[in-house]
């Protein structure tokens, strides 16, 4: 393993241990992905949503096989100088041992780190039962940490997207077994009050990630004070430039004019982030 991503790596580490809450935009190429490091970010992650709807593919584990989705997602973490964090959905297996394997590819495609979630992409029966979802994380920390470098696992538990019944109860018992099982940084996507959130860092045990992508508003100051480590943005980027665009093909379509605004990206810039 090279020792650049190794300082990579270290570096991500380092953030969830900082005391304070960092955001972690998601790309889904490698021109939003340099857009979004020249902003000054500490880290960036890819959206596996993003990804696969660029690709003109839906969103799940299953739309694209794991090697192709792999390079999809390693294309944005060469493209940085940042620590990138990989939206791996369920590590495109059910077993520990595939789980494991995908680490180790998302590794060799330049990974600081990465998130396996307990959703088997199967809408019927959606949560891996509670004991093999456990081993799958542990497949994971076993494969992270054979490489050598200080990889940051991130488990998911899905509890609130899903329709448990008690999801808020799940979850906890969920990120509490991963814990045990090696994961490093906590994430249950889905909630939007304080009291939530709040339960879920004060019970998981480790650093929390929240993703904004179901909030109307929010703050890094109002997340801080409830105890979050990460605030991530899941696909909400990619779904707000592709809102803007049919938003602007309906104007052009239908009134005729061209209200393109002021915030448009130079020439310039996208030449340079593309071809950096």
């Amino acid at each position: 393993m090279t020792t650049r991503l190794a300082e990579k790596a270290r570096r991500f580490r380092d953030l969830h241990a900082a005391g304070k809450p960092f955001v972690m935009p998601n790309a889904w190429d490698v021109a939003s992905a340099r857009l979004l490091a020249a902003r000054g970010f500490p880290a960036i992650a890819t959206t596996s949503a993003g990804i696969n709807w660029a690709h003109g593919l839906p969103d799940g584990p299953g739309a694209a096989p794991r090697d192709v989705t792999l390079a999809r997602h390693g294309a944005i973490a060469r493209a940085v100088d940042l620590p990138v964090n990989g939206d791996l959905e369920n590590g495109y297996g059910d077993a520990p041992e595939e789980v494991a394997a995908c680490i180790r590819l998302a590794i060799a495609e330049g990974f600081a780190g990465a998130g396996i979630e307990d959703f088997t992409g199967d809408r019927q029966r959606p949560y891996y039962d509670i004991g093999l979802a456990s081993e799958r994380i542990a497949g994971a920390r076993a494969a992270a940490d054979a490489s050598g470098i200080a990889f940051t696992l991130t488990a998911r538990a899905e509890c609130f997207l899903y329709g448990h019944d008690d999801p808020l109860g799940e979850a906890i018992r969920r990120l509490q077994r991963y814990r045990e099982a090696g994961a490093d940084c906590f994430y249950a996507p889905g909630p939007t009050d304080d009291e939530t959130v709040r339960r879920l860092v004060g019970e998981t045990g480790g650093p929390l990630n929240v993703v904004v992508e179901q909030w109307r508003t929010t703050s890094v100051a109002r997340l801080a004070a409830l105890g979050v480590a990460r605030i991530s943005t899941g696909g909400k980027l990619f779904r707000s430039v592709y809102g803007r665009l049919g938003a602007l093909a309906t104007e052009m379509a239908q009134e005729g004019t061209f209200s393109f605004g002021t915030d448009i990206v130079s020439d310039e810039e996208i030449d340079g982030a593309v071809t950096a």
